[in-house]
């Protein structure tokens, strides 16, 4: 009794995918792989993953403000000494470095502000931790995101962010 192999056939595509839909599959397969350099928006000049990589720390300086030495200019000193330092190097780090100092130096005049207002009432008084936390959740959560952004190569401009250095 001899049993039939079959011989295994090549791979089909199924009929019910469109071209349109080969397309969508082909094009996530190219977009798996992470190029090392990737394009400025209007230059068309490529940022080199260094000048990425000092953007997105620029940006991450502002947990400085959470290290307990430097508490309360810490989230604008370190973003500061990280921008004067690089700024030369690549125009992609100092636009990044210059949002980045504004944003913290926005969110500590908001975090005051929120304080002196609250505490001149005497219920309001209460209310400084609350609103000091919630400044700080919406730091973090904007600072990381503008980190990310930086590391992908992508301009990334803060909301409410007064603009003290242009």
């Amino acid at each position: 009794m001899a049993e039939k192999e079959e011989t295994p056939k090549p791979a089909q595509k199924p009929e019910s995918e469109t071209p349109a839909e080969q397309e969508v599959s082909a094009e996530q397969k190219v977009e798996a792989k992470e190029p090392e350099v990737v394009e400025k928006e209007k230059t068309g000049k490529e940022l080199n993953k260094d000048a990425r990589m000092w953007a997105m720390i620029c940006h991450l300086g502002g947990l400085g403000g959470l290290i307990p030495v430097v508490p309360v200019i810490g989230s604008v000193i370190a973003p500061l000494i990280i921008w004067q330092v690089k700024k030369d190097e690549d125009p992609f780090i100092d636009k990044q470095g210059k949002e980045a100092v504004n944003f913290q130096i926005s969110m500590l005049l908001y975090a005051l502000a929120g304080s002196v207002m609250c505490g001149i009432t005497c219920i309001g008084a209460v209310l400084i931790p609350v609103v000091v936390g919630v400044v700080t959740i919406f730091d973090i959560v904007f600072l990381l995101i503008a980190a990310v952004k930086a590391n992908n190569g992508e301009h990334y401009r803060y909301p409410l962010t007064i603009r003290f250095i242009k």
